[in-house]
């Protein structure tokens, strides 16, 4: 497939590209090769061959997930530089007297 350099101009505005002229020169004909590629990829006798999500076999390398025991609240928050009851406190980030809405 022969492209030519408004059709590879076409393809960098769809792309939102805006190449200089002498970048299309140099880009048009690799569109092309690689569109070439592509053709001939699809003349390939594909009848039979399972569909593939990925080319290697995967398997899920993540322990299962078993109820335990959580830490205990003292000892998660040791180490807070501040708190108040049973949560962590931090300083607040915006003015409670404020009426926007970030909803």
């Amino acid at each position: 497939m022969s492209l030519t350099i408004a059709d590879a101009r076409k393809i960098a505005q769809l792309a939102r590209l805006a190449p200089s002229d002498a970048e299309l020169a140099t880009f048009t004909p690799q569109l092309s090769a690689i569109l070439d590629y592509v053709d001939q990829l699809r003349q390939l006798p594909t009848d039979g061959v399972e569909e593939l999500a990925h080319p290697l076999p995967l398997r899920n390398v993540f322990r299962d997930d078993t109820l335990q025991p959580s830490l205990p609240v003292d000892e998660a928050l040791a180490n807070a530089p501040a708190r108040t009851g049973d949560f962590y406190s931090v300083p607040a980030v915006l003015d409670a007297g404020s009426d926007e809405s970030h909803a």
